[in-house]
């Protein structure tokens, strides 16, 4: 029994402690401890709350994702301020403590909570103005990803491997970064191809046409694909294909093009035109590497 007084009086000392003073107000633990348990279970039901209003309002009014997402999250922030407004007068609280520690409290953020504060700033910017959506095919510093979630600091980009990147808001903001599908899904493609000096442009220009016209990923809307005769290279004839494709997953892209040059291959090699390939030549003292095939472009319309 000794103990177990002990310990009760302990635990009303420490119930009773007065942490905060100043006139006629104080501040004692039993208030913060209460003040901490409303808070906790109020974000809590915060939370699961804006989750179901959001989805309500969402079949109610057919919203989108996006416009779901958005609802979620200010019905989450206005039930916080409720529940913290809420919260500190049930514990005795009194709200005018904060305009005295409002100075310290902005010290504090001055130096600890710079990049916190910037970053939830950013989200309320994207939030609003939307440049980022979910769902949304996205280009970070040569990282290709989809946006699979928008939150209070951070923006979670899904890679095409499945590895998930964590990117600060700010980010979004304060750099360069391609939205593929802000818009839509369509993006205008450029594959540039050379062949040996002697081969018919006529037909290698009909048969660039036919392998992206007959591809299913290849779109006639906004402009059917088109076929330039690009340059008088060194070793060989440059030519390129323009169209547009439609991107639903980040490796979209990639497939249409790699499914364009397996068919090139094929029917130029059916043809019998010569696809140019990186030579090696030495003239005199020179050596040079000529390399013919390039690479292909992507760009926004």
């Amino acid at each position: 029994m000794d103990i177990l007084q002990k310990l009760g009086e302990q635990f009303r000392v420490f119930w009773n402690l007065e942490l905060y003073k100043s006139g006629s107000t104080e501040i004692f633990m039993s208030q913060l401890i209460i003040a901490l348990v409303v808070t906790v279970i109020g974000l809590s039901i915060a939370k699961r709350l804006s989750h179901l209003i959001a989805n309500r309002i969402g079949k109610v009014a057919k919203l989108s994702d996006n416009t779901i997402h958005l609802i979620q999250r200010l019905t989450f922030y206005f039930i916080d301020i409720l529940v913290i407004l809420i919260a500190l007068p049930i514990a005795g609280i009194p709200i005018t403590i904060f305009a005295v520690m409002g100075s310290a409290f902005a010290i504090g953020i001055g130096f600890g909570a710079q990049n916190l504060f910037r970053n939830l700033i950013s989200g309320f910017i994207i939030m609003f103005e939307k440049p980022i959506r979910i769902g949304d095919i996205v280009e970070i510093d040569e990282i290709e990803g989809r946006v699979q979630e928008i939150g209070n600091r951070t923006i979670v980009v899904k890679r095409s491997d499945g590895v998930d990147l964590v990117v600060p808001n700010h980010y979004f903001i304060d750099q360069i970064v391609v939205n593929w599908t802000r818009e839509d899904g369509a993006v205008r493609a450029t594959l540039q191809v050379g062949v040996a000096y002697g081969s018919p442009v006529t037909v290698v220009r009909d048969l660039l046409l036919k392998i992206a016209n007959d591809n299913e990923r290849v779109l006639q809307d906004p402009r059917p694909p088109e076929v330039l005769f690009s340059d008088f290279g060194d070793s060989a004839l440059g030519f390129e294909l323009h169209f547009w494709s439609n991107i639903v997953r980040p490796m979209d892209r990639r497939r249409v093009m790699s499914e364009l040059r397996f068919e090139i291959d094929r029917l130029f090699n059916e043809a019998g035109i010569v696809i140019s390939f990186p030579q090696r030549g030495c003239w005199g003292s020179h050596n040079e590497d000529i390399t013919i095939v390039k690479t292909a472009a992507f760009v926004r319309r």
